[in-house]
């Protein structure tokens, strides 16, 4: 018998779109444009939240393999925030306005919503820190923790 994972999904849909709220205050409010690898974490945290809110509300036993698809999201967007902390570290790589962006400003969801999913800065622009943290090592923190949860959550049988 599976166990009831229905708010944990919840809480980690929850989470992922106030991640995605706040980096649209950053984007918006405090002119933080983002780049094209921070898109790409967007794009990880709204696939993350998607199949978390969408397994939440299907039967009780599609409930684990909703938690562990979620986890592989996350950690697909933790390889991607690893990838960006890799590229700020070495400021002479770089993803600027490069086939990426390009191409991730063509996919149809960045052309229906160019608000959220519209590449416009560059990944080695430095930005001041929340408390203590670069964005994507806030952005790594919380994939990690996702993955962690949805990962035991959905792997644990009662």
């Amino acid at each position: 018998m599976t166990k009831n994972l229905k708010p944990i999904l919840l809480l980690a849909a929850f989470i992922c779109f106030a991640l995605l709220g706040f980096a649209l205050y950053l984007q918006h409010v405090k002119q933080m444009l983002p780049c094209p690898l921070c898109i790409m974490q967007r794009y990880a945290f709204a696939a993350t939240g998607l199949i978390c809110l969408v397994f939440a509300f299907l039967p009780r036993g599609a409930s684990c393999g909703g938690a562990v698809l979620g986890a592989l999201a996350a950690l697909t967007g933790a390889g991607v925030a690893g990838w960006h902390l890799w590229v700020k570290a070495h400021p002479s790589v770089s993803c600027g306005i490069d086939p990426l962006e390009t191409s991730l400003n063509k996919i149809p969801t960045a052309e229906l919503l160019p608000f959220l999913f519209q590449a416009d800065g560059l990944c080695t622009t430095e930005y001041a820190p929340i408390i203590g943290l670069s964005i994507p090592q806030w952005s790594m923190f919380w994939f990690l923790v996702l993955a962690f949860v949805l990962a035991t959550a959905g792997l644990r049988r009662r």
